[in-house]
């Protein structure tokens, strides 16, 4: 990966939606170099995706939790199990398995109280295994970005 193509990747996590023509522009580079650099960004796995972000308060999410799980035991079988099921709940946005004294740490978006209840009692908690989940709820998010540094500048 040379300066140009992590300027393409830096100007694509920026506004994934921008024209072909106009990213040429900015990295300087004609409209079909920019466009073979992208497929081969593609094939060798660094681009994955390419999403809309949403505002998700307002749609009504007006939750954002983090949730600490601890499992009662730690065989191949248990965490299979539980990373299959998080893994199928779309509240959960993240889940990490972690070391430490907490297994996994899951952010979750809930639309209310109701909601957090009846994730955390009908869905979370239902999971065999679990010895523990600690929730808490994020009173104010500082900082929310999805793009990596790429460069130093």
């Amino acid at each position: 990966m040379d300066a140009i193509d992590q300027a393409i990747l830096t100007e694509l996590q920026q506004d994934s939606s921008i024209s072909n023509v106009e990213l040429a522009r900015r990295v300087d580079l004609s409209p079909p170099a920019v466009h073979a650099r992208i497929k081969r960004l593609e094939e060798a796995g660094l681009i994955t995706a390419y999403v809309a972000l949403l505002d998700r308060e307002k749609l009504g999410f007006d939750l954002l939790c983090f949730v600490q799980v601890s499992l009662q035991t730690h065989d191949p079988e248990q965490i299979e199990a539980f990373q299959q099921k998080v893994m199928a709940m779309p509240e959960v946005l993240e889940g990490h398995y972690l070391t430490g004294s907490v297994d996994y740490l899951l952010k979750v978006v809930i639309k209310n109280k109701s909601d957090l209840s009846r994730f955390l009692m009908e869905n979370l908690s239902q999971i065999p295994g679990i010895a523990r989940i600690q929730t808490s709820i994020a009173l104010k998010e500082i900082k929310s970005k999805t793009a990596l540094p790429l460069s130093a500048d």
